[in-house]
């Protein structure tokens, strides 16, 4: 089976999140090029940066599990994506371990807490927006056992 290659991966994300904005406003795929972007930088597998173009397109309806489920891509993507795809009521004690038990998922969800967490990104929230994901980024942090979101950028070991 021939799949999509991480060009054709980034255009599909970037399409299908055509409009988007992330809670300070800015176009959603800035958020999804710097997750990518820190999976490269911790030297992540090209499956790896793939799921990381993918990773809020099922959780946020930008594209379809059905259409996941049948895209031309290796199957540790679409595992990657599923961990990281959080569902409507689950725990988060639930989704960390999810994401702890899928070979490769741990990285990506590295990279997107360290964007979510970056000081700058979040200075441009309202203060109780900004205390609230701050908390809750530290939280992910703690049940995933990596570094606090200060030292989100470094990898963990």
């Amino acid at each position: 089976m021939d799949f999509l290659s991480l060009a054709e991966v980034e255009t599909i994300a970037r399409r299908a999140h055509d409009g988007q904005a992330d809670k300070a406003g800015r176009p959603y795929a800035e958020h999804l090029a710097a997750v990518a972007g820190g999976v490269r930088e911790r030297g992540g597998s090209a499956e790896q940066i793939a799921a990381a173009w993918l990773h809020d397109a099922v959780e946020d309806d930008a594209l379809t599990q059905e259409w996941l489920d049948a895209a031309p891509l290796p199957p540790a993507v679409k595992a990657i994506v599923a961990a990281v795809t959080k569902r409507p009521g689950e725990a988060p004690e639930e989704y960390a371990a999810r994401i702890l038990a899928t070979p490769g998922a741990l990285l990506v969800k590295q990279a997107d807490l360290a964007h979510n967490a970056d000081p700058v990104r979040l200075s441009a929230l309202d203060r109780a927006t900004g205390e609230r994901l701050t908390a809750k980024y530290a939280r992910m942090h703690r049940l995933l056992g990596l570094p606090g979101p200060a030292d989100a950028g470094h990898p963990a070991g």
